[in-house]
């Protein structure tokens, strides 16, 4: 049975956090404008933008608020969606393209508003770079980088040799790459309580240790727990790869896998001499991404490899360095002091989730790994759509969103199969 009363021990997100709010457990039936399920970035988002414009919001979290992957991820802000500009066009033009653009620089901006406005010390750094890891690619980066700049007139891209690159991230690994200053890292963690903090604070009733184990009662929107429920005029399931059988029309479309992360003893990382000197985070071209970024202890906090099932690997820290050790060999003295993971949730075209699906319930999730950008901005996006200004969630939801061959039994293998084949190529 899994151990609400704290967040992962292994964790150092969880060691390098003060002591966390508690909130009590639903007890009893209530009643509110909004019930929300899921206490991550788009619940708690959700429930900040809607309390503090005048609506009754009860959130419930089966966990602790911050307990899944808005928790345990790897803390990067990426700019653009998960889908990168050349494909969005081929598939939907350069019109819409744009428009997705858009929407994730928006997404970067309202997350900086509510850091700032909040005062959530979530140690933000500044600054992202792309690692190409075969030679071939090299001309295409380029040609990405100048469209940014010129099509999409983002100034903030620039294109890094081979010597640049090595010198930024401290590796021979790659061929080159591209720095993306608008682009950054931060502590996933603090972010989430600090959001948890702010929404008690405009009203919001949140609730911890109350798993919702069914939707509706007698017809009307509520949110069911076993020992409670919440009536609500609008039902967010805000829950990401923890849904577990509550719709099953989302869970064929949102598929929950898992991805796990160490962080080195204190080595310097982030600091002048050492590794990502300029403190920088970094992720590469791979399909099957690795992704890295100092910590403000000196730490290199590094993410790679990932499995399809609940169950993680026997060794979680021999799991994920032996990619680290790939780029950083000489790091193979170094102590691993903390290693996790975490489940999130991806989507075919691996753009975001975020729809109203019936009279009163909206859904967002799938966030495909760019999660610390999108979760909070869909959370803004709900709220928008529930006072009555759907323009942002009618962009999103145009979008396709194909379920998965095989319905949720045999979607698992069959992504498990495509993803071997995906980390083959990679090191091709």
């Amino acid at each position: 049975m899994t151990d609400t009363s704290s967040y992962p021990a292994t964790s150092w997100y969880a060691a390098t956090v003060d002591p966390p709010p508690r909130f009590a457990a639903l007890d009893g039936d209530t009643t509110a404008d909004v019930a929300i399920l899921g206490g991550g970035f788009t619940g708690l988002s959700a429930a900040l933008y809607l309390a503090e414009a005048g609506r009754d919001v009860v959130l419930l979290e089966a966990e602790r608020v911050g307990w899944g992957a808005s928790g345990r991820n790897g803390g990067q802000l990426h700019s653009g969606q998960r889908r990168d500009v050349d494909w969005l066009e081929a598939r939907f033009g350069l019109d819409e393209a744009k428009r997705l653009w858009t929407l994730a620089e928006e997404a970067k901006t309202a997350l900086h508003d509510i850091i700032k406005r909040h005062e959530i010390a979530c140690d933000y750094r500044a600054g992202l770079i792309h690692a190409v890891h075969k030679q071939r690619f090299l001309a295409e980066e380029a040609a990405y980088v100048d469209k940014l700049r010129v099509r999409y007139d983002y100034p903030h891209v620039e294109t890094l040799d081979r010597d640049a690159v090595e010198a930024a991230l401290g590796t021979d690994a790659y061929h080159g790459g591209w720095r993306d200053r608008g682009a950054g890292h931060l502590h996933p963690l603090k972010l989430a309580l600090g959001m948890a903090r702010a929404a008690a604070a405009a009203g919001a009733r949140l609730h911890e240790a109350s798993p919702v184990v069914a939707l509706g009662d007698d017809g009307h929107p509520a949110l069911v727990t076993r020992k409670g429920r919440v009536r609500a005029e609008t039902v967010v399931l805000a829950g990401n790869g923890y849904l577990d059988g509550l719709m099953p029309d989302v869970e064929a479309r949102v598929m929950p896998i898992n991805n796990y992360v160490l962080t080195t003893e204190p080595i310097g990382a982030g600091r002048t001499g050492g590794l990502l000197a300029a403190g920088e985070a970094a992720s590469d071209s791979r399909f099957v991404v690795h992704y890295w970024r100092p910590t403000p202890d000196g730490r290199l906090l590094f993410g790679g490899g990932e499995t399809f099932s609940r169950r993680d690997p026997r060794d979680v820290k021999a799991f994920v360095r032996r990619h680290m050790l790939t780029i950083y060999p000489q790091l193979a003295d170094a102590r691993i002091d903390y290693a996790w993971g975490g489940t999130l949730a991806i989507t075919r075209h691996r753009l975001p989730y975020i729809r109203k699906l019936a009279s009163g319930v909206y859904a967002a999730c799938g966030y495909s790994g760019h999660g610390v950008g999108t979760a909070p901005f869909a959370g803004r996006v709900l709220a928008e759509a529930i006072n009555g200004n759907p323009a942002r969630l009618d962009a999103f939801a145009q979008f396709p969103c194909p379920a998965f061959p095989g319905g949720r039994w045999l979607r698992a293998p069959t992504l498990a199969a495509a993803m071997t084949w995906y980390a083959l190529r990679d090191r091709l």
